[in-house]
């Protein structure tokens, strides 16, 4: 039984997928914080997750998508 939350799962992987995602299938508000998220070092990241945990959760699972169609 996994019992992480959202945002510790979040915190836990790796950002490359979450932002990609953001950056090729988000609106432009998205886009710019995929391009943030890509940028940002482990504070802001976590600020960015904290703040947005629900969406970012969403285009993590995006990401894991994407991951897997590319590999």
């Amino acid at each position: 039984m996994n019992t992480d939350t959202p945002l510790q799962q979040l915190l836990d992987s790796e950002p490359y997928w979450i932002a990609r995602s953001m950056q090729e299938q988000g609106s432009r508000f998205y886009r710019a914080l995929g391009q943030a998220l890509e940028a940002a070092d482990a504070v802001n990241r976590r600020r960015i997750y904290e703040t947005w945990t629900a969406e970012c959760l969403d285009f993590y699972q995006r990401g894991l998508r994407l991951a897997e169609a590319e590999r």
